[in-house]
């Protein structure tokens, strides 16, 4: 069950935000992504280019996004908005270790997009790494502290670090009363903020 929120390549057209807004609706995967409305940088691909594949992804056909990605990427293989989609995609086909990949090299070779960080997050909670998570999260905020998506994003994977480290006290001292209603108090949040 997803809990953390995709990110946003701010770097992607902005016909894709309608297209890839989809994280918070039922049956979208955790890995979904949505993007603000800014102008393409750094890139000569066209947008409809980009349109074409968030269309794709939007309608949930991930391996015809990758069949879509595949050339352009040969010809652009540096192209980060492309590389995003990518990982969206092979994360969309449950191919969560190859999404991994890809929003890994895309954290390597463009260090300074916070946006790749946050769908790292989202794998590595998806996986059960809750310190992984964390960590990219946090230096998703570091570069970019305005980035509310990672900070809801952050505040979610702290409640379920709480979560694990309040019912390892209660195993550990089931009559203490102050366990009880802290846990008590996680288990209210939506089931989307909080993943069991």
């Amino acid at each position: 069950m997803p809990f953390l929120r995709p990110g946003s390549l701010a770097a992607i057209p902005t016909a894709l935000a309608l297209l890839l807004g989809l994280g918070a609706l039922p049956g979208v995967t955790e890995a979904q992504v949505t993007v603000k409305a800014t102008p393409t940088i750094g890139s000569t691909q066209p947008e409809n280019a980009y349109d074409e594949i968030a269309r794709l992804l939007g309608a949930g056909l991930p391996q015809e996004a990758l069949e879509k990605l595949a050339p352009r990427l040969q010809a652009r293989p540096r192209d980060p908005q492309l590389r995003f989609l990518k990982g969206v995609a092979q994360s969309q086909s449950g191919e969560a270790q190859a999404a991994q990949e890809t929003f890994t090299a895309l954290t390597q070779d463009y260090p300074e997009l916070p946006e790749p960080y946050n769908n790292l997050a989202v794998l590595h909670a998806g996986a059960g790494h809750l310190e992984q998570a964390r960590a990219a999260l946090e230096t998703a905020i570091r570069l970019s502290p305005g980035y509310a998506t990672a900070q809801l994003n952050l505040g979610d994977v702290y409640a379920r670090l709480a979560a694990r480290a309040w019912q390892r006290a209660l195993e550990l001292e089931p009559a203490n009363p102050a366990l009880r209603p802290r846990l008590q108090v996680l288990q209210q949040l939506p089931s989307e903020a909080i993943a069991r």
